[in-house]
This record gives structure tokens, C-alpha cells and sequence, in this order.
């Protein structure tokens, strides 16, 4: 039980595959956290390292996309980041209910991530 009690996983860890890849795709660090009091979901976009480059200058100018699931209409986005493979976005999003606080909006508790 003692086990139990000392031991954290994140979500992260649950869904971590740690087959090779084919190719690099880079690593995206973000966090979750979930506020009872307030019944808000926290994200925080942090940043990004090694991403693949897409320019012909060898770089990339990436952002991250969050498609809230099921409902697939409504994006939230970060800000560009120019040519860079190890963007800095610090960027955080709110999820209260139906409603994000912020400068976007959207409703329900499910995410996917593209960048």
C-alpha cells in the first residue's frame, strides 16, 4: 500500500510509446492540471524540442493546435514561433465548464494536440 501512496504518474507516462520512431517528430512538453474548487481544467503549452524541420532554411515555424473532442469545429492555437525547432510558448488555456477563459473559446474536456 505504502507503494501506492509515494508513487505519481502523469498522463503522459500512460500513454508514452516507447517503440522507435521512423522518423523524428520532436517532443512537445506541456502540463494538466485540474482545479476542484474551481472545476477548471489548466493546460499549459511550455515548449517545444527538436521538432522536424519544414523550411528550406533548415527551421520551422511552429505553433500548436488543440482540437477539443468531440466537437471538432472549434480550434485553440498558440502563437508562431519563427524559425525555430525549440520553440518557448508558455502559453496557458482555461476550461471551466463550457466556457475557456481567455482569448479563445469552446466547451467539453477532451483534447488532441497537432503541431
Amino acid at each position: 500500500m505504502a507503494f501506492l501512496q509515494s508513487r505519481s504518474i502523469s498522463l503522459v507516462d500512460m500513454y508514452i510509446d516507447n517503440s522507435e520512431p521512423s522518423e523524428n517528430v520532436g517532443q512537445i512538453h506541456f502540463s494538466l492540471e485540474y482545479d476542484f474548487q474551481n472545476t477548471t481544467l489548466i493546460l499549459r503549452i511550455l515548449q517545444g524540442k527538436e521538432l522536424p524541420a519544414k523550411d528550406l532554411s533548415g527551421t520551422s515555424d511552429p505553433y500548436v493546435r488543440v482540437t477539443l473532442l468531440p466537437d471538432k469545429k472549434h480550434r485553440l492555437e498558440t502563437k508562431i514561433k519563427r524559425r525555430t525547432l525549440n520553440p518557448r510558448w508558455n502559453e496557458t488555456f482555461y476550461f471551466e465548464g463550457n466556457q475557456i477563459f481567455g482569448s479563445h473559446s469552446e466547451k467539453h474536456s477532451r483534447a488532441r494536440f497537432e503541431w
